[in-house]
């Protein structure tokens, strides 16, 4: 059975990473709570997040790795979080809105199949 992915990125997302590491270098992905920028994924330049140890690092997309606080991720394990871009301005702390994009999270639930494999992994 294929590895279950907990965080997946779009063609598009891939393709913005690319250009955002060109510019900024290394960089992480956090899911924000709400707040002020909503629940956007937010992307910094590697070090300018300081993650603490309720952090939940979900997965890399493409070479960036994905982070979550783990009492939202209680509220979204059994969720597959799809990272896309689309045209317009997102938080006005994430690198990409210069860009003229925002990244976005789609998710979809995990199949019971899924779920059982990701309880073996952790």
């Amino acid at each position: 059975m294929k590895k279950v992915a907990r965080v997946l990125a779009t063609e598009a997302t891939l393709e913005l990473l690319e250009l955002l590491e060109s510019k900024h270098g290394p960089l992480i992905f956090h899911q924000s709570g709400g707040c002020c920028d909503g629940s956007s994924p937010m992307c910094y330049p590697e070090g300018d997040l300081i993650l603490g140890e309720q952090d939940v690092l979900l997965g890399k997309i493409g070479q960036t790795p994905f982070y979550m606080h783990k009492n939202q991720f209680d509220y979204w394990k059994h969720t597959q979080l799809i990272i896309d871009v689309v045209d317009g301005r997102g938080g006005m702390f994430s690198v990409e809105g210069v860009e003229g994009k925002r990244f976005l999270t789609r998710s979809r639930a995990f199949t019971p199949e899924e779920l059982e494999q990701l309880k073996k992994e952790e």
